[in-house]
């Protein structure tokens, strides 16, 4: 089995560089991958798999097989708003627009799965279905989408898995974590509003400055008392705006930032301290205070035994020098959504070649894969599927 995948993803290299390439030249924003799905469906209707389009936006759903059983495989399509800087041939042509997370390669090892697995249909013990996900990069995300269009009913979906690309890690290897593995993360929006005046008479003033500069404070303290210390968290404020002078105290202050948290029930908890703060505080200093959370994905975790069980595919696929366990991830993904629903298993997908200079990281002007990732992805995904089935 493991030879026979290596095999045929082999002599589907060129054809997995040839569709990255283009997928990666021609990025879409979230919510807009329209040309990117009709590219999906051109190579599907080439490779004689039957899909269904427009699921949950942009999402196109492929299916491979027949039987009782179904299980999913899950790659992303959309891009980032970033400039590439990337002097290659395959760089992004659309202005602002770049694969700077890797979608790129998930999508194009999603394809190469379904060529493979269409090619050994017969040795398929039930149903593989290939999930196209649009907007992942965009709270609402595209997962919660096409979860709510139905994606893992009709027969009921078993089990999902998902990868993503690891410029931390060397093309070659892979990743696996398993339980608590990402964070939720949280947009936060506060707004304080004090009394603007003359900086030389703060007497006559509610400085929302000195307001909010307490609040960053009080709110990173907040993480060290109220949080549990068994479940990682992080409270960030990465935007102060506060447009007065240097004569001129502002009459309000409005500030940006993130929670990241790694259990749900402590979530929540967070939320309500976050709100009793930022309200009681500002009050006790004459202000009134405003906050808006706005919930983004959930805490990602990993099924034990699907996980360990993937690993033991991993291994036997790629020797087990090649197969890496993970700490955990103060990131987000929503692939979270699925894994609330089904048992899933996310790993990451080596990327990087320091030889070849490319290593640069995810989200970033500069970030690149060495395309012998392809295969690897492919033929995982491939096997998988095939020994899941089995």
């Amino acid at each position: 089995m493991v030879e026979t995948i290596k095999e045929v993803v082999a002599s589907k290299k060129d054809w997995l560089v040839e569709v990255r390439r283009y997928i990666h030249a021609n990025p879409e924003l979230s919510f807009h991958e329209e040309k990117t799905a009709a590219f999906v469906c051109e190579k599907l209707d080439e490779m004689g798999i039957s899909y269904r389009t427009n699921i949950g936006g942009h999402g196109v759903v492929a299916e491979i097989g027949s039987g009782d059983r179904v299980i999913a495989l899950r790659g992303d399509m959309d891009a980032l708003p970033i400039q590439e800087e990337n002097q290659v041939p395959y760089a992004s042509k659309n202005t602002g627009v770049m694969h700077a997370c890797g979608h790129d390669v998930h999508t194009t090892c999603m394809l190469g799965a379904a060529g493979v697995l269409k090619k050994m249909e017969a040795e398929l013990n039930g149903v593989v279905r290939i999930i196209f996900q649009p907007a992942e990069e965009k709270i609402p995300g595209g997962a919660s989408l096409m979860i709510a269009d139905g994606v893992l009913k009709n027969p009921d979906v078993e089990l999902i898995f998902g990868q993503h690309v690891f410029p931390d890690m060397e093309v070659g290897g892979v990743g696996f974590k398993s339980g608590m593995y990402m964070a939720s993360a949280d947009e936060l929006y506060i707004h304080v509003e004090g009394k603007g005046g003359h900086a030389a008479l703060p007497n006559k003033a509610i400085d929302p400055i000195l307001i909010g500069s307490h609040l960053v404070v009080a709110l990173q303290q907040m993480v060290s008392r109220k949080s549990r210390p068994d479940f990682p968290t992080v409270l960030t404020i990465g935007k102060f705006e506060g447009l007065g002078a240097t004569n001129v105290i502002p009459k309000s202050v409005k500030m940006e930032g993130t929670l990241r948290a790694m259990n749900e029930e402590h979530r929540a908890d967070l939320h309500h301290h976050i709100t009793k703060l930022v309200t009681e505080l500002c009050s006790s200093m004459g202000a009134v205070g405003h906050v808006e959370i706005r919930k983004g994905y959930p805490c990602l975790v990993n099924d034990d035994s699907l996980t360990n069980w993937a690993k033991e595919q991993a291994v036997d696929l790629l020797g087990a020098e090649n197969v890496h366990d993970l700490p955990l991830r103060m990131t987000a993904e929503d692939f979270a959504y699925f894994a609330q629903e089904v048992p899933a298993c996310f790993y990451r997908l080596g990327t990087s070649n320091k030889s070849k200079n490319i290593g640069a990281p995810l989200h970033t002007s500069t970030f690149d894969v060495d395309e012998d990732s392809l295969v690897i992805g492919t033929s995982l995904m491939s096997l998988l599927a095939i020994r899941q089935l089995a």
